[in-house]
């Protein structure tokens, strides 16, 4: 099925509040939906409650998804609005000034074939988790979504809700300073 038709059969799904289509969307962007949130709460607690209520977005707002653009897309702009209005209440600040991590860092498993490989790896991961952490939240942001997730910087755009070269020179100055942040961390 070519691209634009599954767009138009998910549309068409999300207008029914398909259950099993619900399902499988769950199943396809879960563990990317929850990685992303960690990583812009940096706090686990909060992301699995941003990550619920989430999903009751797209059930209740599925008839505003049209199928012209990836559902991802639509997906991670829906989550992102949702730690903006969170962090509104909290105080009155956007996302952007969440500058700060914390206080339970984001910990991500790592991958290993040995217990040497395993604590190369972790402490590698520790040390571009720190520096990524302490970037502010505009820039780790558009890292997190084009590195991470995968995303073209036009979508990055879309979620953002901002002019693609806001994304590019965020994604430039994000490069830049995470690259002085690790070289500064290297004894």
């Amino acid at each position: 099925m070519p691209i634009e038709e599954e767009r138009k059969a998910l549309a068409r799904g999300l207008r029914r509040r398909d259950p099993e289509l619900l399902d499988e969307l769950i199943g396809r962007y879960q563990y990317r939906l929850f990685r992303y949130l960690v990583y812009i709460c940096s706090n686990r607690e909060t992301a699995e409650d941003l990550f619920q209520e989430t999903w009751v977005r797209v059930l209740d707002r599925g008839h505003q998804y049209d199928g012209r653009s990836k559902f991802e897309t639509w997906l991670f702009s829906i989550a992102r609005h949702l730690v903006i209005d969170l962090h509104r209440r909290k105080r009155p600040q956007s996302l952007e000034a969440l500058t700060e991590a914390e206080e339970n860092p984001i910990q991500v498993p790592a991958g290993g074939a040995s217990a040497l490989d395993l604590a190369a790896a972790r402490e590698s991961e520790a040390g571009l988790l720190e520096s990524l952490n302490r970037l502010p939240a505009i820039l780790r942001e558009v890292l997190l979504l084009r590195f991470q997730e995968d995303l073209k910087l036009e979508e990055i755009a879309v979620v953002l809700a901002v002019p693609m070269g806001t994304v590019k020179s965020r994604l430039y100055r994000g490069l830049e300073q995470l690259r002085e942040l690790i070289e500064g961390a290297k004894p």
